[in-house]
């Protein structure tokens, strides 16, 4: 130990020897440019890694949905999120990007930023670490209303609405609240909303867009008795189910502490809120299942998880971690019941994304303001409000007229024979699992 200390006492000496030398001795001036430049490069390193996390998501919510939903699907499910990624990735390029993040004198859209157009070779690079990070939420929007729509969706109409969902339903709303992350200025973050990661403007979103997908489908074929019973249609691989939301519990690692899209303390906090917000909601839901069905139903657990997650995105950085687990425990109820609910009123929903992403989005919204960690008030609470009837009223209206026209123009729905054959063979000639064809 003596002499490394005697080596780099020596070392210390010779550099301070060459700097009295030079005119490149360090100034304060100097060193407060290198501690800023290794700074912003923590912060470009650190969103990009939560890029990959929330883009890791999208495998998340394959798996989840192709488990929960029936073999002869299989292929379909996995296309649909294919293809969310990949024309979401274009769409969001081309016009979403621009409308959510341009300048906005309006505070309703932005009107620059189309194709990139903010980054200039030599110029600053932060556009694009921000879009990337960005363009996976965009995608992860447009990936929750697949599930809801799953087994009787034309792929072509699929193909529309997602990047619809991308280029304008998602980045419209996303520019309300979140427009001043970059060139914007949204009219409902100058009101003082608070989203900081998206429980409303992209799951909610999703969940909404979901609703108005579901309604205008119509529910799977036998999924409903003439004497209004309710026929459950088994997913056909829980253990894949479960896989998908282990690896959405991990991805939202990125999802909400990215959000500060810089690598600082804060991300400590927002880590705890986020697992523990998860740990609460699949307990609760374990709990109430429990207590409803004798037994601890394995798909309301998984879902109560993603519940919790979804339930904890909006505060999970202006709440305290013991409020963590209360917004997370109520998602955990409000899912089950809600999940019963709309099987009820015969909304078909085979993975539960209107009740895991549209109700608990809200919940958590509001949430936010009850739980804000410097105390809520009427003020904050009235416009965490406003903020969710807003995102019910564009989306939902949005997305039903676009349904509908999809529908009315090109057909939105498969017919009978190619539901009951599945849609792995008509939409996509292939079949998951060729040595059981029989399985569906």
């Amino acid at each position: 130990m003596k002499y490394a200390l005697m080596i780099l006492t020596s070392l210390a000496c010779t550099i301070t020897a060459a700097w009295a030398g030079t005119d490149d001795a360090p100034t304060v001036v100097s060193n407060a440019e290198a501690i800023q430049l290794v700074q912003t490069h923590a912060d470009y390193v650190w969103t990009l890694v939560s890029a990959a996390l929330v883009f890791f998501m999208q495998a998340g919510f394959a798996l989840v949905e192709a488990g929960f939903t029936r073999a002869k699907n299989a292929v379909n499910i996995m296309m649909k999120n294919l293809m969310d990624f990949a024309m979401g990735s274009l769409v969001f390029w081309a016009i979403g990007f621009g409308l959510m993040f341009g300048t906005s004198k309006t505070g309703f859209f932005g009107t620059t930023g189309f194709f990139l157009s903010d980054f200039e070779v030599g110029g600053d690079p932060w556009v694009l670490a921000f879009w990337m990070f960005q363009v996976v939420f965009a995608a992860t929007a447009a990936t929750i209303v697949s599930g809801a729509m799953a087994e009787r969706t034309k792929f072509t109409g699929y193909l529309i609405y997602s990047a619809v969902v991308s280029a304008f339903i998602y980045p419209i709303f996303g520019s309300w609240a979140w427009g001043s992350l970059f060139n914007g200025s949204g009219w409902l973050e100058g009101l003082g909303f608070i989203d900081f990661a998206g429980s409303t403007v992209v799951h909610s979103v999703g969940g909404w867009s979901a609703l108005a997908g579901a309604i205008v489908l119509g529910p799977r074929l036998g999924k409903y008795t003439k004497d209004g019973g309710i026929k459950p249609i088994l997913g056909h691989n829980i253990p894949l189910a479960a896989l998908g939301v282990f690896i959405l519990w991990i991805g939202w690692f990125g999802f909400n502490p990215g959000s500060t899209t810089a690598a600082n303390k804060d991300i400590a906090m927002i880590f705890v809120n986020t697992n523990l917000g998860a740990a609460a909601g699949c307990v609760v839901a374990m709990i109430v299942s429990w207590i409803k069905f004798g037994k601890p139903e394995v798909g309301m657990s998984l879902n109560g998880a993603l519940a919790g997650l979804v339930g904890i995105t909006a505060g999970c950085a202006n709440v305290t971690p013991g409020s963590a687990i209360l917004i997370g425990a109520v998602a955990g109820i409000l899912v089950v019941f809600s999940v019963l609910f709309f099987d009820k009123i015969k909304i078909d929903d085979p993975v539960g994304a209107i009740s895991v992403h549209g109700v608990c989005g809200a919940w958590g919204t509001l949430a936010a303001g009850i739980f804000n960690i410097g105390g809520p008030t009427l003020k904050i609470i009235s416009v965490q409000c406003i903020g969710i009837v807003s995102c019910f009223a564009w989306t939902f209206c949005t997305a039903f007229i676009l349904f509908k026209v999809i529908d009315s123009t090109m057909g939105l729905r498969v017919s009978a024979e190619e539901e009951i054959e599945g849609l792995d063979s008509t939409e996509h000639g292939g079949n998951a699992y060729p040595d059981f064809l029989g399985s569906h």
